[in-house]
């Protein structure tokens, strides 16, 4: 495992879910100011499950790659178990080794869902 893995490859060149959605029921941006990455996660909610993700923002492979595979993961899940997404969990979903120097960058797209979560009041 490298930290340019096939699946932040193929994340990063071609972005699941990389659009904005009309009328999100939760939208939340992080930006990192020490590189200058920027993801905005929307999520359309129904019945307390999360029924459609997407992400739109700038930023180095790694944080498009974790931003495409997170709203990948969270399609289907209940808002309990998208505030209970961990750190780990993604960074094993993006099958890489992140140095402590990269990890703001790969989870920046879940700093958003967090955040995201607790103003929507689902939040852990």
């Amino acid at each position: 495992m490298t930290l340019f893995s096939p699946t932040v490859l193929e994340h990063f060149r071609r972005p699941r879910n990389h659009r904005r959605l009309e009328a999100p029921d939760v939208a939340q941006e992080a930006y990192n100011p020490v590189c200058g990455d920027r993801i905005r996660l929307e999520l359309r909610v129904g019945d307390g499950v999360i029924v459609e993700a997407a992400f739109r923002g700038d930023g180095c492979a790694l944080s498009i790659a974790a931003a495409s595979l997170l709203t990948e993961l969270l399609r289907g899940r209940t808002l309990e178990a998208a505030a209970a997404f961990g750190d780990a969990e993604l960074l094993a979903a993006l099958d890489a080794t992140v140095p402590a120097t990269r990890l703001a960058c790969a989870l920046l797209p879940l700093r958003a869902l967090h955040d995201g979560l607790a103003a929507y009041g689902a939040g852990a």
